[in-house]
């Protein structure tokens, strides 16, 4: 099997990467972990704390690996998590 070839942009040190806010309404969640399971970047995981419907919430791992891709959002039967990009601070 031949290797495979990975480029980098030319401009990669010039762009900067979107940060997301990602919102997660425990009370909401029903524990399918669907967004856990589906996430491409593996951003979230089974929190310790238990909600309003006796299950484990998602919590977030490292919010700086999300591509604001939104799968999870999708995924989600219950609505219980969306993402959005954070506002640019100054300096962008």
């Amino acid at each position: 099997m031949p290797e495979r070839i990975w480029r980098k942009p030319l401009d990669m040190d010039k762009v900067k990467h979107p940060k997301a806010d990602i919102h997660i309404i425990k009370d909401q969640c029903k524990g399918c972990g669907y967004c856990i399971q589906f996430c491409p970047q593996k951003v979230l995981e089974e929190s310790e704390d238990i909600n309003a419907r006796g299950v484990h919430p998602p919590k977030i791992v490292d919010a700086n690996e999300c591509v604001i891709c939104s799968f999870c959002t999708s995924v989600c039967p219950d609505f219980a998590i969306f993402v959005v990009e954070k506002p640019c601070e100054k300096g962008c």
